[in-house]
C-alpha cells in the first residue's frame, strides 16, 4: 500500500499517522518536504484507516487503503474537510461528496478556524457577540451539511462510504431519532460490517437517552460526600445540567439557571448541577458559584457514567426531566427552563 500525498500549510517537516494493527494502535511518522510533498508505504492484508495527524494534531485527514492499492491525498491543512482522497471506492466517494459540497465545507472550515484563532486572544470581552453569530452559522452550516449527507446515504444504500458519513454526520448530533433513521436506508454487504453493527450499538445506546425515554438510573455523590439518586426526583421536575468550572458560556448557563430557579415552584421543581471537570480545578472554585442547589463535581469527568448515559457531548448541556421520570426536552435552554415547566405544568 502506497499514500501520496501534497499538503499546503504545514507548519512541521512531518505528519503523525495512526492505524490499527493486529488490534493494536501503531503510530509512524510521515517525513515531509519544503513543498508538503510525501510518500508513505506500509504492509496490511485488509481495509484499514490511517488516520494523518497535521499540525500538531490541530486537523487530520482520513485515508482508506486496502492491500497493494495506490492513494493520493491533496488539499491544505487549514481546511481539512476538503482535503481530496483518491484511490479506492471508498475514498472517491468521500471525495465526491465533499467537492459537491465544497462550498459548505469551506464556510464551514473558516468559521472554526475564525473560532480558533479567537480562543486563543484575550479580546473575549470584544468578541462576545460575533462569536455567539459564528456559532449560529456554524449551526446552520452543519444542519445543511447533515441534510447532504444524508441524502447521498438515501441515493447510496450499499456503500461503505454511506456508513463514514453515518460516523461522521450522525454520530455525535444529539438527534438519536436521525442516526436510527439513517441507518435504515442501508442495504445489502454493508450492513453486515462490525461498523455497522456498532453503529446499530450506539444508535441502541442513545435512545435510552433520548427525549420521551425514561431518565437512565444514576448514583451521585454531592460536594459534602453525600448520595443522590435518580429516584429520589420522582414525581418532581428535574433540571439536570452538566457544565464546567472554566468557560464563559457555562458561567453564563449557571447565572441563568439561577434566574430560573427564583421564578420555580421550588415543591415540585429541583435542579441538579453536575460539574464534569473537577478533577482539574479545586470543588472549591465550583463552591464559588454560590449555586442555591445541589451540585456535583464529577471527578471523572468525561469518563463519568451519567455523562454516557445521558449522551452528554458538550457543555453546557441542560435536561428537563418530567414527574413521571420521562426525558422532556434534551438541550434546553437555560432562558427557557422556567417557561417550559410552567407551560407543561399548565398541560
Amino acid at each position: 500500500m502506497l499514500i501520496r500525498g501534497e499538503i499546503s500549510n504545514l507548519e512541521n517537516p512531518y505528519i503523525l499517522v495512526t492505524f490499527l494493527s493486529a488490534d493494536t494502535l501503531a503510530i509512524d511518522t510521515i517525513n515531509v518536504d519544503v513543498k508538503g510533498k510525501f510518500n508513505y508505504k506500509n504492509q496490511i492484508d485488509t481495509l484499514t484507516s490511517f488516520s494523518l495527524y497535521l499540525n500538531n494534531y490541530e486537523s487530520a485527514a482520513v485515508v482508506f487503503a486496502d492491500k497493494g492499492q495506490t492513494l493520493k491525498v491533496k488539499g491544505d491543512a487549514l481546511l481539512p474537510d476538503l482535503i481530496e482522497v483518491n484511490g479506492n471506492e471508498i475514498n472517491n466517494d468521500l471525495t465526491l461528496f465533499k467537492t459537491e459540497n465544497r462550498e459548505l465545507l469551506a464556510q464551514r472550515g473558516q468559521l472554526l478556524l475564525n473560532l480558533s484563532m479567537e480562543s486563543q486572544s484575550d479580546t473575549i470581552g470584544n468578541k462576545s457577540i460575533t462569536r455567539h453569530d459564528e456559532i449560529a452559522k456554524l449551526q446552520l452550516l452543519n444542519h445543511e451539511l447533515i441534510s447532504q449527507a444524508e441524502e447521498f446515504i438515501k441515493k447510496n444504500p450499499t456503500r461503505f462510504s454511506s456508513l463514514i458519513l453515518i460516523n461522521n454526520f450522525f454520530i455525535n448530533s444529539d438527534n438519536p431519532q436521525a442516526l436510527e433513521r439513517v441507518l435504515a436506508y442501508l442495504q445489502g454487504n454493508v450492513t453486515d460490517t462490525q461498523f455497522a453493527a456498532r453503529l446499530r450499538s450506539y444508535s441502541e445506546k442513545i435512545n435510552r437517552s433520548a427525549e420521551g425515554a425514561h431518565m437512565p438510573y444514576f448514583m451521585l455523590k454531592d460536594k459534602e460526600g453525600g448520595n443522590i439518586y435518580s429516584h429520589e426526583f420522582n414525581g418532581k421536575y428535574l433540571l439536570l445540567s452538566f457544565v464546567s468550572t472554566a468557560g464563559i458560556e457555562s458561567r453564563e448557563t449557571i447565572d441563568l439557571l439561577k434566574e430560573a430557579y427564583q421564578e420555580v415552584n421550588r415543591d415540585s421543581v429541583e435542579f441538579l448541577t453536575v460539574y464534569i471537570d473537577s478533577d482539574i480545578y479545586p470543588v472549591e472554585y465550583v463552591e464559588n458559584d454560590s449555586i442555591p442547589w445541589r451540585v456535583v463535581p464529577e471527578k471523572r469527568s468525561w469518563g463519568s457514567d451519567i455523562v454516557d448515559a445521558y449522551n452528554v457531548q458538550y457543555i453546557p448541556f441542560n435536561i428537563l426531566i418530567a414527574p413521571d421520570g420521562n426525558i422532556k426536552v434534551r438541550n434546553i435552554p437555560a432562558q427557557g427552563v422556567a417557561n417550559a415547566i410552567r407551560n407543561s405544568s399548565e398541560d
